[in-house]
């Protein structure tokens, strides 16, 4: 079993309604924390951890999962639909 942490946002303006944080693949690459350093930070166990889902737009949070290797990054819409990856 996956070991996945969510994020719920709750932007007005952003059609992401969720992120998720598959930590089973995080190995700690840090992309996502130079993409948005607002968004994300790596925890004692050296995984991505959410700080603020709501701090980046669409655009920018969607850059930071792609920036991910591992594709350990999963964004959902409101409705809850997976739209990365």
């Amino acid at each position: 079993m996956s070991d996945k942490k969510e994020y719920l946002r709750d932007r007005e303006d952003s059609k992401i309604g969720k992120i998720v944080v598959d930590r089973d693949f995080c190995i700690a690459a840090s992309s996502c924390i130079v993409v948005t350093p607002e968004t994300y930070e790596l925890d004692g166990e050296s995984k991505a951890v959410v700080t603020d889902a709501n701090a980046a737009d669409d655009e920018t949070l969607k850059t930071s999962a792609e920036s991910c290797p591992t594709k350990a990054i999963l964004l959902f819409d409101k409705e809850g639909n997976q739209i990365y990856p």
